[in-house]
């Protein structure tokens, strides 16, 4: 299988995933508090998002990225109805290891901010070693 190119993946990667708040996206639906505002998991979630399209179009056919550390700061309530909007540029390639920055905002405001590495690697070997295979 060919190696991808260590120049591919590049620091200044970027990429914007958008959200429009719903109630299927609020703490109470997802379990992680009780107030019908955007749940910290679904702002990891988009966060991720925005990593993994910051990078898609840059790897090698047969290569993905997967999540291995998030370092996560949600500061602000974003109600049903609201956009919010993630912006994540990769800020350092260091081998297979990915360093993101990720800033989650909403109406013009800074929501949440997280520090996000994945790791590139081989889609087939990572998922024969996750079945056992």
């Amino acid at each position: 299988m060919e190696q991808q190119p260590a120049t591919a993946l590049t620091a200044g990667l970027t990429a914007q995933v958008e959200l429009t708040v719903t109630d299927a996206d609020t703490a109470q639906a997802m379990g992680s508090g009780d107030v019908p505002v955007l749940g910290t998991p679904r702002i990891l979630a988009l966060a991720e998002a925005a990593t993994v399209a910051a990078t898609a179009a840059r790897l090698a056919p047969g290569r993905t990225t997967v999540g291995t550390r998030v370092e996560l700061e949600h500061t602000a309530p974003s109600p049903v109805g609201a956009t919010v909007t993630a912006t994540a540029t990769l800020a350092k390639v260091d081998g297979r290891r990915l360093l993101f920055e990720v800033q989650v905002t909403a109406g013009g405001q800074t929501v949440a901010e997280a520090r996000v590495e994945r790791t590139l690697v081989d889609r087939q070997r990572f998922v024969s070693r996750a079945f056992g295979e």
